[in-house]
């Protein structure tokens, strides 16, 4: 399955789940929870406060080698929308890609998840857990702060 006939199917518009293809095109469903849209929107209005020149997007959709991840908030810098616009999904990862973590993420997925979005170009993964704790990774493995030069604390 690809990503356009994910996002024209009908029946999957008012499902309570976040939606992923894997890399043989199978969807992949993760449950939400009301904690869990709460951190979403509370991490993007604290980057709209914090980092105004760029853009915030929840639910960003960027293809990967293993199929469409979607982070569940991204900031774009002014350079990255200029360049790719509001393609679905993105062919680049924007530069900083939030992970709010879930009972049922393990481990290796996340570490899995953090490199393909590394690999198409991210400069930085927050992964923020259910209490609220926010771990900062680049490249090179965890940071004490982010490159954007402040804290989320929630």
């Amino acid at each position: 399955m690809r990503w356009s006939e994910v996002l024209q199917d009908k029946s999957l518009r008012e499902l309570p789940y976040k939606i992923e293809l894997n890399e043989y095109g199978k969807i992949v469903m993760t449950p939400a929870s009301n904690r869990h849209g709460y951190l979403q929107s509370k991490i993007s209005y604290m980057l709209r406060q914090n980092v105004p020149d760029g853009e915030v997007i929840s639910e960003c959709a960027i293809d990967t080698e293993k199929g469409v991840k979607v982070a569940d908030v991204a900031w774009c810098s002014d350079k990255f929308m200029t360049a790719h616009g509001f393609e679905t999904p993105y062919s680049e990862a924007p530069e900083v890609c939030v992970e709010i973590l879930s009972p049922s993420n393990s481990h290796q997925e996340m570490k899995d998840k953090m490199a393909l979005y590394f690999q198409r170009g991210a400069k930085e993964v927050w992964l923020v857990s259910e209490r609220g704790e926010v771990r900062y990774f680049d490249s090179q493995g965890e940071r004490e702060r982010s490159l954007l030069d402040f804290r989320i604390i929630l």
